[in-house]
C-alpha cells in the first residue's frame, strides 16, 4: 500500500495549487480518502475527505476554496486548492481510510485512516 503526495509549493495570497495523491498496492474504489495538513507547532487536522461513492466533507475554513475529486480509474485523488490563505500553509498529507465510507461526524478523526502519504509542503506567502 503506497500514497504519494504533490503539487505542493511557494505561492502567494490568493493564488491556487493542486495536489493528487496517487495511490499504489491497492483498488482505489473500497476506500475512502482524506486529506489532512500539519502546520509547524500544530496538531495534524482534517482538510477534506471523499468516499468512495464520492459524497465529500470539508473543514469549515477551507469550504468554498478547496475541492476534493478522485479518478478511481486512475488511482488518484486531487485536493483542488484556490484563494490560498497564509493560514494554508502546512504540509499536506493524503490517507487511506479502512472503510469505504466515512461517516460525516468522524471524517477528520485520523483514527479512522490507516496508511498515509509521506505528505507535500504547502506554503503561502502573505
Amino acid at each position: 500500500v503506497q500514497l504519494q503526495a504533490s503539487g505542493g509549493g511557494l505561492v502567494q495570497a490568493g493564488g491556487s495549487l493542486r495536489l493528487s495523491c496517487k495511490a499504489s498496492g491497492f483498488t482505489l474504489d473500497y476506500h475512502a480518502i482524506g486529506w489532512f495538513r500539519q502546520a509547524p507547532g500544530k496538531e495534524r487536522e482534517g482538510v477534506s475527505c471523499i468516499n468512495s461513492d464520492g459524497s465529500t466533507y470539508y473543514r469549515d475554513s477551507v469550504k468554498g476554496r478547496f475541492t476534493i475529486s478522485r479518478d478511481n480509474a486512475k488511482n488518484t485523488v486531487w485536493l483542488t486548492m484556490n484563494s490560498l490563505k497564509p493560514e494554508d500553509t502546512a504540509v499536506y498529507y493524503c490517507a487511506r481510510a479502512y472503510a469505504d465510507y466515512v461517516e460525516a461526524r468522524y471524517w477528520d478523526l485520523t483514527g479512522n485512516f490507516g496508511s498515509w502519504g509521506q505528505g507535500t509542503q504547502v506554503t503561502v506567502s502573505s
